[in-house]
C-alpha cells in the first residue's frame, strides 16, 4: 500500500509536469507531420508514416524517461521532502521502487496515447495495421522501463545533469555494442577486443528492442523472440533496481 500510494503520487506529479505535456504534444505533431510529408512521397506513404510514428514514440519516450527519471530522487532531496518520507515507517527501498513504478506508469500512458494516435492515423489513411506494430510498441515500452531503471540508478548518487549524460551515453552505446563487436573482430588490438566485449556483455543491448524495420514492412516477429526480449528487460531491470536500492541505502542525508 505504501508503494502504491507513493507511486500514484509520483505519477500525478509527472503528469502535471510541463515537460511531459511538451514532449507528448511535440510527438503527436511529429506523427501528424509524417502524414503530410508522407503524401509527398511516391508509393512509400504507408511505410513512411509507420516508420516516423514508431520513431517518434521511441524518441520522445526516451526523452521522458531520461529527463523525468534523473530528477526523481534529486527533486525529493532538493525539496527536503525525502527527510519527511524516510522518517516515517517507509523503507528506502519502498520509496525508490515507488518512484520507479510511478514513472513507469507515466511512460505507459505516454506510449499508449502516442500509439493510439498512430494507429488511428494508419486506419484513417486506409493502411494495414499488422500485428508487428503493437509488438514493436511493446518492445519500445520494455526498452523505456529498462532505461528508466538506469536513470534512477544514477539519480541515487549523482546530479540530474550528470545522470542524464551517463544515461544517454549508456543508451547510445547499448545501441552500438553489437555493431562495434563485429567491427573490432577485424582489429588486432587486444585492449579494443577486451573493452568492446566488456561493454557488450555488461551494458544492456538496446538493439534487441528495435524491430521497427520489421514492423514497417509487415514482417512477422515470432512470439518466442518477443518473450525472450521482454524477459531480458525484466531481469536486467531487476538487477539495476537492486543496485539502485543498495546505492540509495548507503546514501547519507544531512
Amino acid at each position: 500500500m505504501k508503494i502504491k500510494a507513493i507511486a500514484l503520487n509520483t505519477f500525478k506529479e509527472a503528469i502535471r509536469d510541463k515537460i511531459f505535456y511538451n514532449l507528448l504534444i511535440f510527438a503527436l505533431l511529429v506523427i501528424v507531420a509524417s502524414v503530410l510529408i508522407g503524401d509527398l512521397s511516391i508509393g512509400q506513404n504507408e511505410k513512411f508514416i509507420k516508420d516516423i510514428g514508431l520513431a517518434a514514440i521511441s524518441f520522445f519516450g526516451v526523452l521522458t524517461a531520461i529527463l523525468v527519471g534523473v530528477s526523481l530522487v534529486y527533486k525529493e532531496i532538493d525539496r527536503r521532502t525525502v527527510y519527511t518520507i524516510i522518517s516515517k515507517p517507509v523503507h528506502r527501498y519502498e520509496f525508490l521502487l515507488s518512484k520507479y513504478f510511478g514513472l513507469c506508469l507515466t511512460l505507459l500512458v505516454n506510449v499508449a496515447v502516442m500509439s493510439f494516435f498512430l494507429f488511428v492515423v494508419i486506419c484513417w489513411k486506409g493502411y494495414s495495421l499488422s500485428l508487428s506494430l503493437p509488438k514493436a510498441v511493446l518492445l519500445i515500452f520494455c526498452e523505456l522501463i529498462l532505461l528508466t531503471s538506469i536513470a534512477l540508478l544514477f539519480s541515487t548518487f549523482s546530479s540530474p545533469t550528470l545522470s542524464a549524460i551517463f544515461t544517454l551515453a549508456i543508451y547510445i552505446i547499448g545501441h552500438l555494442t553489437s555493431d562495434l563487436k563485429e567491427i573490432v573482430q577485424d582489429t588486432q588490438g587486444k585492449f579494443s577486443h577486451y573493452l568492446i566485449n566488456l561493454c557488450y556483455y555488461i551494458l544492456p543491448n538496446f538493439s534487441n528492442f528495435n524491430i521497427r524495420t520489421e514492423a514497417v514492412h509487415g514482417i512477422n516477429i515470432s512470439a518466442t523472440y518477443i518473450l525472450n526480449v521482454v524477459l531480458y528487460a525484466v531481469l536486467y531491470t531487476a538487477v539495476v533496481l537492486f543496485i539502485s536500492i543498495l546505492s540509495f541505502q548507503k546514501r547519507e542525508f544531512n
